[in-house]
């Protein structure tokens, strides 16, 4: 079955939208698990000083 030319358009648009939304969502949850990772590293730096601390006294 031929599709009109504007119906080819709209699908087009459409799915490259959906792409792009896709890619920003992955690009923002690769950002968040960075930020978690930081965290994570810095809280157990905090928690491994304050392990050495309550060992000296």
């Amino acid at each position: 079955m031929r599709r009109s030319r504007t119906e080819v358009g709209r699908w087009r648009m459409l799915r490259q939208s959906q792409r792009r939304k896709a890619r920003w969502l992955e690009a923002q949850s690769r950002r968040n698990m960075r930020i978690h990772a930081i965290r994570k590293c810095i809280v157990n730096r905090q928690r491994h000083s304050l392990l050495f601390a309550s060992q000296i006294n």
